[in-house]
């Protein structure tokens, strides 16, 4: 690293020219890099998303997307059988069908179930053409469905539209992601800077904030020449933005701290420069390596979209690393003392506070594993209740007038479940009525409809709509789903079932039939990377127990946040959802994985030195952790007050993941960083460092026996000279 570092000085000039090229670019870069995003979800060989692809291709309708759902409420004493109820329906379904779109209504086969107790109200789907995007049916066509009933039916009859599509769009206006993604990073901006300043109390405090905005920028350009090769999707935007702006923080931040710790002991600004790199800097590298790591279990996801998302993400941590050391290097050693005003040195000894929490969770080690196990037992325990769907109805419903349309839905005694019918494609239409009958008797299905329209009758084939009781996103839907696909396998060959629900049944298979595997390769090389990093398999080991305890934590808080909505309706107006997004566990698993291991690498990493330094594990434990405490405690806040600025995005999904990343930082660099891994290390004693000698080969580092039994039993003696010694 001292090498580098020098030769980074030494083409400082090229340097700063290269990045100050990138800062300018990616100022005009960026936006034109969300234009270019896109949401692109296929699941290739999955039989739900294939099912619907089928679907799409004979009828251009339905398959993955969610229906129009028309509420008709006619006046007092009008009801669906009377005549000019009956033929107001029939000319707004006939002049719908006109325009291209499929109608099932009470009127057709199969449809009475879709009529209120008392006979007022009428639901009638409309599937619109299906665009592949995330915003719904163009506005256009739902104002057109809106008018062709509204004009059909009798005076005094109230017409509500309303649907999945629509709820989820609400009421976003054209350009509000990037108002919101702007307003996110600069209020994440704003809050990093001011626990900067209390950090720093100098103008070093900007360099972070700097070396932030130079690696954010370095990732959009990146993820520019990505959208030229294939589609990204637009989730990438917020990752980059708000993610990107807590790691380069971070990383910049342990490089700055160890430099000004450097300068306090006496040396000039390039050589105070060398030797953070050599020992922060080294941490940086590692810790940017852990963090593509655990992206890297998206990318061996045999799913397009999300391959794309982790190579596109990886690049944050990449970049990061590339600014941090590079950029920030030549600034400290030619103007660094200059931006170190107001002095505020704190000299180089460590903070009291890191020391006297170090000492006290060493003399009390046992008690510090019994607290964090309290503190961890409940969350884990509810992580294993997560249940993966999406979001149903009622919890999309966040506007007042989408909550009355719900309402006006569910009033009518029909089940939330027409909000996701499930479409049934026959490919020989003298089969449908068999499989009509057979699905009619399955349980979990409340209707079939049959119409016998042109737009439902197509090429020879037959599409009928089941409605189920329950929304194909919950546990009970996917049941449904299931039987259907059972069903009509045994009465015919070639039938295809499509619907939502089918794609995110295909969904969790793709995300998650490979992930076990997929985890132990990511487990194992991070092994690797951590054994080599602190020549210790006892810390590597430790480091992925305890990683893994993070990220089982930080699901347990989605689980009671959002699934059980204990803190969903308080923070968000948002209701319990009852299900967690199919791919936020995955996607925070990646994120976490690596996040959480940057504390443990910056922390872990100064207690090796230290060891390294003094021979003794209490001594190292002490000394790092009144060292570092200080700074992990200050990047875990940073990485905090990103992820709550994400969490104001205006989609659900993205307010989840940001939840998760957020709860699973706080807790790890609380719970675990500064109260287990002390308390683990005290534990472990001298067998700490073990790493034979065989395995430090296979490393190509030196080997660390356990230290002597002398010097473990002086550790475990909580004495007063040592503490001054330290």
């Amino acid at each position: 690293m001292t090498a580098f570092s020098r030769l980074v000085l030494r083409y400082r000039h090229a340097v700063l020219c290269v990045w100050a090229l990138v800062l300018a670019v990616g100022v005009f870069g960026t936006s034109i890099t969300v234009d270019r995003l896109a949401a692109d979800f296929s699941l290739p060989d999955q039989r739900g998303y294939e099912d619907n692809l089928d679907i799409l291709e004979h009828y251009g309708a339905g398959g993955p997307g969610a229906p129009l759902v028309v509420v008709t409420t006619f006046p007092e004493g009008t009801t669906i059988d009377s005549p000019e109820a009956t033929d107001a329906l029939t000319r707004a379904a006939d002049q719908l069908t006109e325009h291209g779109l499929r109608v099932a209504s009470p009127l057709q086969p199969g449809g009475a179930g879709l009529v209120s107790q008392d006979g007022r109200t009428a639901l009638n789907l409309v599937y619109p053409p299906f665009t592949g995007g995330d915003d719904g049916p163009p506005a256009q066509i739902v104002e057109g469905v809106a008018s062709a009933y509204r004009s059909a039916v009798p005076s005094g009859t109230d017409v509500e539209v309303t649907g999945l599509d629509l709820l989820a769009e609400g009421e976003e206006e054209e350009g509000e992601d990037d108002i919101a993604l702007l307003i996110e990073t600069l209020l994440g901006a704003v809050a990093a800077l001011v626990v900067l300043l209390f950090v720093f109390g100098s103008l070093l405090a900007l360099l972070p904030l700097l070396v932030a905005a130079v690696s954010i920028l370095a990732s959009f350009l990146g993820v520019l020449g990505m959208t030229y090769l294939t589609d990204v999707i637009f989730i990438v935007q917020f990752a980059i933005a708000l993610i990107g702006l807590g790691i380069a923080i971070d990383y910049s931040l342990l490089l700055v701290t160890r430099w000004r710790e450097e300068r306090s002991r006496g040396h000039d600004p390039i050589e105070a420069t060398h030797r953070a790199m050599a020992t922060a800097g080294r941490a940086v590298v590692f810790s940017g390596l852990t963090v593509a790591v655990g992206l890297l279990i998206l990318v061996l996801i045999p799913v397009p979209f999300l391959r794309v998302f982790g190579l596109a993400c990886m690049l944050i941590p990449l970049c990061s690393v590339g600014v941090t050391m590079t950029l920030l290097p030549v600034i400290l050693a030619t103007v660094g003392a200059r931006l170190d005003w107001p002095r505020r040195q704190r000299g180089a000894r460590p903070g009291r506070l890191g020391l006297w929490w170090a000492r006290l969770v060493l003399r009390h080690r046992w008690l510090a594993i019994l607290g964090a196990a309290v503190l961890l037992t409940p969350l884990i325990i509810a992580a294993l209740g997560i249940r993966l769907g999406e979001a149903p109805a009622h919890a999309l419903a966040n506007t007042a007038a989408a909550r009355a349309a719900v309402t006006a839905v569910t009033d009518t005694g029909v089940p939330a479940g027409v909000f996701t019918p499930i479409e049934v494609m026959v490919p020989d239409a003298s089969d449908a009525p068999a499989i009509i009958d057979r699905l009619s008797d399955l349980d979990g299905v409340y209707a079939v409809i049959a119409p016998q329209e042109t737009g439902w009758r197509i090429d020879g084939t037959a599409l009928v709509s089941v409605i189920p009781e329950a929304e194909t996103s919950t546990d009970a839907g996917q049941t449904t789903v299931e039987q259907v696909q059972q069903a009509v396998d045994a009465e015919a060959s070639g039938v295809r079932v499509g619907g939502s629900g089918a794609y995110l049944q295909a969904e969790k298979e793709a995300l998650y039939g490979w992930f076990p595997l997929l985890l132990a390769l990511v487990g194992l090389t991070t092994f690797v990377l951590l054994a080599r990093a602190f020549r210790s398999l006892v810390l590597a080991a430790q480091a992925i127990v305890l990683n893994l305890l993070s990220i089982g934590a930080a699901y347990g808080g989605l689980v009671l946040i959002w699934q059980e909505g204990y803190g969903s309706q308080l923070l968000w107006d948002i209701p319990a959802l009852g299900s967690v997004s199919t791919f936020v566990p995955l996607m925070a698993f990646a994120f976490l994985f690596g996040l959480s291991m940057d504390y443990e690498v910056f922390l872990l990493s100064r207690i090796r030195e230290e060891y390294d330094r003094t021979g003794s594990t209490r001594l190292a434990v002490t000394e790092g952790l009144g060292r570092i405490g200080r700074l992990v405690t200050c990047a875990a806040l940073i990485l905090f007050f990103a992820f709550a600025s994400l969490a104001m995005a205006p989609e659900i999904d993205v307010k989840i993941i940001a939840t998760a990343l957020g709860v699973g930082i706080l807790i790890d660099a609380t719970v675990l960083r500064m109260l287990l891994v002390p308390a683990l290390v005290a534990v472990s004693g001298r067998w700490t460092w073990w790493l034979p000698v065989w395995m430090a080969r296979l490393l190509r580092v030196a080997p660390s026996p356990p230290a002597p039994r002398t010097t473990q039993v002086a550790d475990a003696m909580p004495s007063r000279r040592q503490d001054v010694l330290v």
